[in-house]
């Protein structure tokens, strides 16, 4: 959860790659958070996108987060709250468990968020864990804690 974003979310399909993020001088500390910035893509003009917030924070344990202030319209969700376990299962061996939860208002979009959920969100973050995976073999600054 502390590295460079960009290298994480890197788009793919409807998902702009991150950019960059600006107010994270304190990211990591629950409370914190950080402004998202997307490059421009068919979904997005680009530029800011949304809010990421700490919401809890056990080290070398768990981290909650939510993503939020969405800048452009997201089939109806209005915030993800993504959990990130890790589990020392062997030296310098980790068990990552990311989940996320997609919340969204009005009872019209649930066809159309369930199908994005089950078939394209968990694609995309297939995507994201196998990105922190070559960051991790890569030995790039990264930390799970």
């Amino acid at each position: 959860m502390l590295c460079d974003v960009s290298k994480i979310h890197t788009g793919y399909g409807l998902m702009p790659k991150v950019t960059h993020c600006t107010e994270d001088d304190n990211w990591g500390q629950v409370g914190s958070s950080k402004k998202v910035f997307v490059a421009k893509s068919w979904t997005q003009k680009g530029g800011f996108a949304s809010v990421d917030n700490v919401l809890e924070r056990i080290d070398n344990n768990y981290w909650k987060i939510q993503v939020d202030d969405f800048q452009s319209w997201m089939l109806g969700f209005y915030k993800f709250v993504g959990e990130w376990k890790t589990t020392e299962i062997a030296p310098n061996n980790i068990l990552v468990e990311y989940s996320y939860t997609l919340h969204s208002r009005g009872l019209l979009y649930y066809p159309l968020n369930w199908l994005f959920a089950r078939t394209f969100w968990k694609t995309y973050m297939k995507r994201v864990l196998e990105n922190v995976r070559r960051m991790a073999y890569n030995d790039e600054p990264y930390s799970y804690v």
